[in-house]
């Protein structure tokens, strides 16, 4: 059980006036819908209010900005924001990564320079990690950073830069020591992303989009002090943050699947799948294993708040991310079963929009698939992006059970 400190309800009761306040009229109506004037007005606006608001980045100290918020203020923050269906500000590499790897092991340089960039919107950055050849072995990247008086001088490729071609800033994982041990020789980087030596190439996926990026860097250059957490120290500093990614979703990162079980048990009922015992038998199991999903984030929460640190708790990261993953794509195979053939129909589901996991509007032009079949194309990569299926399985055998670590090829 998780117990709401009085303070906690108090800044409940906070956000969810400010929510009723900002948010536009009719909002918690039911069946509320806005023009397409209306929700380009909102998009425009809508980070300006968060941002007059404290919202963004609310957790972080208030001498950067933030509002200074506990942990469990964090996740009231994240409830009500959920249960308003209102949106955060989506610049997750800023406010969700970096942000907080400054925070912990930046320089107060670094804090003063970056982080009120960061807040505002004015920086954009994207993450250089994996490479052609070092994605879930990333230690054996092979970019390289060679100091040249007060700059770094960057050499390398990096794949599978998500919004590489908006970027301002990249933080970059390079090899700064050839003959240290792998792990020990890296060092982590904030590179300039608009100069001359960083070319930019989009990787135009089967839907057209090219939202990974390629990025080769031929004699780059970054500041000696844009090093963070000292040189040759980038592994222990990447680690870091890896493990933002989980933020404050605990008690919140459930719900979207909740949602779209609640989809498919209408559209079963309306198609007449639900007649099927095992349509019925695999709509039970999504429910039970979302109900789990909710748990182990109650009691990774729970042991957050509590200081409590135990192998179990440290491997629910790894676990839960191999957990719904592969979860996930079980569900989205049950989607298809119980549209059946019209899945493969552009208006095939609920209006755009109504699959919480479609990464994409439906009648996007030159996008033709429906936005529960966005979902289910989305859901084939879940496997894979941070951190393999097979190396969180590899995190909680080797770190967690003891076992041998896997012999190497």
């Amino acid at each position: 059980m998780l117990t709401y400190t009085p303070e906690a309800e108090s800044f409940r009761s906070e956000v969810r006036t400010w929510l009723r306040e900002n948010l536009p009229a009719g909002w918690f109506d039911e069946g509320f819908e806005m023009t397409s004037e209306q929700r380009r007005e909102f998009n425009e606006t809508w980070t300006a209010r968060l941002f007059e608001g404290g919202w963004i980045c609310a957790t972080w100290p208030r001498e950067y900005g933030g509002k200074g918020l506990s942990l469990l203020e964090g996740v009231v923050l994240a409830e009500e924001f959920a249960n308003a269906r209102a949106p955060m500000r989506a610049d997750f590499f800023g406010d969700t990564l970096v942000g907080p790897t400054l925070l912990q092991w930046g320089t107060e340089e670094q804090k003063k320079e970056f982080l009120p960039r960061i807040l505002s919107g004015q920086m954009r950055w994207c993450q250089g990690f994996s490479e052609p050849n070092s994605g879930s072995d990333l230690a054996s990247l092979k970019t390289t950073a060679v100091l040249d008086g007060d700059e770094w001088v960057i050499n390398g490729q990096k794949v599978w830069t998500t919004q590489g071609h908006h970027a301002d800033y990249c933080f970059l994982l390079v090899r700064t020591d050839q003959s240290a041990a792998k792990h020990a020789g890296i060092s982590y980087l904030l590179v300039p992303m608009r100069q001359p030596g960083v070319e930019v190439r989009g990787i135009v996926q089967p839907d057209g989009t090219a939202e990974f990026c390629e990025v080769f860097f031929t004699d780059a250059r970054c500041p000696k002090d844009n090093v963070v957490g000292g040189v040759n120290n980038g592994w222990q500093v990447a680690n870091s943050t890896l493990a933002f990614e989980r933020g404050m979703s605990a008690t919140t990162g459930h719900r979207r699947f909740e949602e779209e079980w609640n989809l498919m048990v209408a559209a079963a009922r309306r198609t007449g799948a639900i007649d099927d015992a095992l349509i019925r038998q695999r709509l039970v199991q999504y429910w039970t294993k979302v109900q789990i999903l909710r748990i182990n984030g109650l009691r990774s929460l729970g042991a957050s708040l509590a200081g409590r640190r135990d192998p179990s708790i440290a491997s629910l990261g790894a676990t839960n991310k191999m957990f719904w993953t592969e979860m996930h794509q079980r569900a989205m195979e049950l989607a298809l079963d119980i549209h059946g053939p019209e899945a493969m129909l552009i208006d095939a589901g609920p209006r755009s929009g109504g699959w919480p996991g479609a990464q994409r509007d439906k009648r996007r032009e030159g996008y033709p698939v429906s936005a529960m079949m966005s979902a289910f194309f989305f859901s084939r990569s879940e496997t894979i992006w941070g951190g393999t299926s097979q190396i969180q399985r590899n995190i909680v055998g080797e770190r967690v059970l003891g076992l041998p670590k896997e012999p190497k090829p």
